[in-house]
This record gives C-alpha cells, sequence and structure tokens, in this order.
C-alpha cells in the first residue's frame, strides 16, 4: 500500500460540525423511516440493505464502497441478531459502546435514532455508522471535495476503530483499505460486489509509531507483538511457576485488530496469547507465553494453558479460512513440543470444554477434524481437473446436493483439494460417489466429477 505525505490542513471546524449536526438532527426522522420494519410487501432484506448504504453514503456524505468495506471488516455485513461483541460492538457496522469507546452514543446523538434501533435495525446501523465517519471527517477538517476521495478517509476510518495506539489504528485501517484494493464479494445478494481499485491513502496520523506495536514477537518468530494492557493478565515466571498442560482455542467475537485493541484496554478485564486474522493467518501476540493470560473464565485452567483467538464469530463459518486454520494449527504444533503438551483433543481444548464456562466458542463451525489432523501433521492438499463435458460444476456451500449454490468451476478447471467429506451420492464421469472435495472455505464439489487420480479419497488429504 502507497503512503503520501500530507500536511492536514483545519479549517472553519466549528462552522462545518454545527453545520453538520444541524443536517443530521434535520434528517434523523428520515433515517428513522428507513429503519423501521418492513411492511409487507416490501422489497427483501438484501435490496433493503443495498437501499440503507446508498441512502446513508449520500446523505452523509461518505463512499459508499468504503462504508460497505468497513462493515465487511468488522462483521462481514453479519448484524449477529444484535447481539454484541466481545468489546460491546453492536450490529454489521459494529458501534461500540464500552468504558473507552462510545461509537453508539455517538450515533445516537448524531441521527437522533435510539440506541435499541441503532444495536437492532440494520438501515439504522448502517446510518449511524455513516454519521460516525462523517462527524470525525468534519473534525479532520475533509472539504466537500476531499470527501469524494476514498483516500482522505484513512484517518476518520482508523479513529473509528478506537485503537490506543497509532500502529494498531493503522491496523484496522489498512484492513479496509486492503478490502478496497482486492475487491470483495459481499456474500449478500443486494449488495453488489465492491471492485478492487488503486488506494493510496494519506497514513498521517496523530503520533507515531513507535510503540512496540508490530515489532516481531520473541515467544514465536511469526507473530507481531502488541502488548495487552498490565490490567488484563498476570505477570508470573511459567513453567516454572506453573505447568502449562492445556491450549484453549476461541473465537474473537470480533475483527483482528479490534480484538487487539480490546486487550489493550484496562477496562476489558481479558486478554490472550495469540490472536490470528482471518485472511492470511498473521499472528499477533498479546501476553508472553510466561506470563498468565485472563482468557479461560477459570483461573486454575488459565494458570495452565496458552490462550489463541481467531478472528471471526463463531455463528459464521465464513471466518474459518484455511489459511488461518494452517498458521494457528502450526503455532500449536510449535507449542505443544515446546511444553511437551499432547497433541490430543484432551489438552488442546475449545472455551467451551474448560469447567464452568460460559462461552460457546469456537462453536459448531470450527473444523475440530481438520484442525488435529494439521496439528498433528497428518494432512496434505490434493489436486484434480474437473470434467464435466463442456458444463459448469456447481460449487455448494457444504458436502451434498442439499446444500446451497455458491458458484461454479469450468471444465477443464485445475482445483486444490483441502479435505475430502462423505456426502450425498453422486454420478458423473468418476462413477457413483458420495465423496465431496473441499476445494475453499465452505466450497465443495462432487468427487465423482474431479479426476484425482483416484478412487474415492486421496491419501494423506485429510478429513472434512
Amino acid at each position: 500500500m502507497t503512503a503520501r505525505p500530507a500536511a492536514r490542513r483545519r479549517r472553519g471546524l466549528l462552522g462545518a460540525m454545527l453545520a453538520a449536526t444541524l443536517l443530521l438532527t434535520a434528517e434523523s426522522a428520515l433515517v428513522a423511516a428507513s429503519a423501521s420494519a418492513a411492511p409487507e410487501g416490501a422489497p427483501p432484506a438484501s435490496a433493503r440493505l443495498a437501499t440503507a448504504f446508498d441512502t446513508a453514503a449520500g446523505r452523509y456524505d461518505v463512499p459508499r464502497d468504503l462504508l460497505v468495506a468497513l462493515g465487511y471488516a468488522e462483521t462481514r455485513l453479519d448484524g449477529h441478531g444484535g447481539a454484541p461483541s466481545a468489546a460491546g460492538g453492536y450490529g454489521m457496522m459494529h458501534l461500540v459502546s464500552n468504558p473507552r469507546l462510545r461509537t453508539l452514543d455517538e450515533a445516537a446523538t448524531l441521527t437522533g435514532l435510539s440506541r435499541g434501533a441503532l444495536r437492532a435495525d440494520p438501515a439504522a446501523n448502517v446510518a449511524g455508522a455513516a454519521a460516525v465517519l462523517r462527524s470525525y471527517a468534519d473534525q479532520a477538517g475533509l472539504d466537500a471535495a476531499e470527501r469524494d476521495d476514498v483516500d482522505e478517509w484513512y484517518a476518520p476510518i482508523a479513529r473509528y476503530g478506537g485503537a490506543s495506539q497509532p500502529s494498531l489504528a493503522r491496523l484496522y485501517a489498512d484492513a479496509v483499505y486492503d478490502l478496497l484494493a482486492t475487491g470483495f464479494e459481499t456474500g449478500h445478494p443486494g449488495v453488489a460486489k465492491v471492485p478492487g481499485r488503486q488506494v493510496a491513502p494519506r497514513r498521517d496520523l496523530p503520533g507515531d509509531a513507535s510503540d512496540g506495536v508490530g515489532t516481531l514477537s520473541t515467544d514465536y518468530g511469526p507473530a507481531a507483538w502488541a502488548p495487552a494492557s498490565t490490567s488484563n493478565y498476570t505477570v508470573a515466571s511459567r513453567p516454572t511457576s506453573h505447568s502449562v498442560r492445556y491450549i484453549v482455542i476461541h473465537v474473537t467475537q470480533g475483527s483482528y485488530a479490534g480484538s487487539i485493541s480490546w486487550f489493550q484496554n484496562p477496562a476489558a478485564q481479558a486478554s490472550a496469547h495469540y490472536t490470528f486474522r482471518s485472511s492470511d493467518g498473521a499472528v499477533t501476540q498479546s501476553v508472553r507465553e510466561k506470563d498468565i493470560a485472563w482468557h479461560a473464565g477459570n483461573w486454575t485452567y488459565n494458570t495452565q494453558s496458552i490462550g489463541i483467538e481467531h478472528e471471526g464469530y463463531v455463528d459464521n463459518a465464513a471466518w474459518f479460512t484455511d489459511a488461518m486454520y494452517r498458521a494457528s494449527a502450526t503455532l500449536t504444533r510449535s507449542l505443544a513440543t515446546k511444553y511437551g503438551i499432547p497433541k490430543t483433543r484432551t489438552h488442546i481444548i475449545g472455551h467451551h470444554e474448560v469447567p464452568g464456562a460460559t462461552h460457546t466458542d469456537p462453536g459448531p463451525n470450527w473444523n475440530w477434524a481438520y484442525y488435529m489432523q494439521l496439528v498433528n501433521q497428518q494432512t496434505g492438499v490434493g489436486s484434480g481437473t474437473v470434467d464435466t463435458e463442456g458444463v459448469s460444476l456447481n460449487v455448494r456451500s457444504g458436502p451434498g446436493t442439499g446444500y446451497a449454490v455458491v458458484g461454479s468451476v469450468a471444465d477443464g478447471a485445475a482445483v486444490s483439494i483441502y479435505c475430502q467429506a462423505v456426502g450425498t451420492t453422486v454420478t458423473g464421469p468418476y462413477g457413483t460417489s458420495n465423496v465431496w472435495d473441499r476445494i475453499g472455505t465452505n466450497r465443495y464439489v462432487a468427487d465423482a466429477f474431479v479426476l484425482t487420480g483416484h478412487g474415492g479419497f486421496i491419501p494423506g488429504v485429510p478429513r472434512c
């Protein structure tokens, strides 16, 4: 990502902020109307969501694709039924209410909408986020022309994330701009694909980057170091002071950068040793292995375990990518070897398996069989060629014809096979088989249509 220096000009902010506040107040009734329950015969939810983004972007003069990218980076545009994230964030735009970050309250003030609507209603949530971003843009001195330039919004986006340190603020904003650069499918039929484009954001933020964030971990080479608040863990001298017997697998219930930032908030009273990013398996360490992270909800298990967080939400399997599985399994294997932890499910456990746990992570979408095969290096990646005699082959979200079609692959296309599962019996060019090949995250094709050189299961490729 290209950075370019800039000196932010300060303008008549008081007048701009007052004008923006009057505008938002005057139109709050219109936003409230769009946020109300859909009447009978209304357009489907996907169309209403597209309208919500278009309306909020136009009303608050925020680039529409930037607004969509922010929501996608935070939640994959999933409001989770109004349930809060671990950091107290609500809705697909993650409007936050915690002791340090108050974007939910700011949105309520700016739009005139109730906190209940902002938390639970998608249109209100999108409008609230747009209003907050616009207020940050006004305070940063962006004029109308600059608001039309997506590269000028870097500082407001970084501020929206609520990080206390410049490097973490950059990590948050960079995730949004990386999405804009590469483009992405939103997963919502009514919200069009966001195309990739060249971006060169103005990355000038208050403060400097010499805060230790981003330097390499001394415990695990691939990890960056972003220390948690000293209020959120206990200093120790493990394994001398306490034996390390378990590895506990968690899901963040929030974004990668947001979760790392939350560990730096003294009010969190929580932390983990490591956190993995969904998109590429990048990892950040927040607590030294010798110290006791507060992650398990059980003091004995805290003292005897390493806590590993994974970006995402338990109810959305799309977050659990092969890149994250493989990177996390590599760390778990390294930790197990270092501390003599058996590479079994009695010692590598989910948060929900800790005695007395009230959490459900990593949840039913976490593929334990695949993960443990990766930990124990009982896996490989297979390959094959699609043979459909000239037509495209449906890709489904699970191993069977009863699962939704999520794409297609062309006849003759080469595919990588990450694991294989038993599903619906299908007849194709290579016989009748109930084997299905996973060629990506939540992407399966019938093995009967794939030339792999093997009849059914491929040696060395794990079972899903």
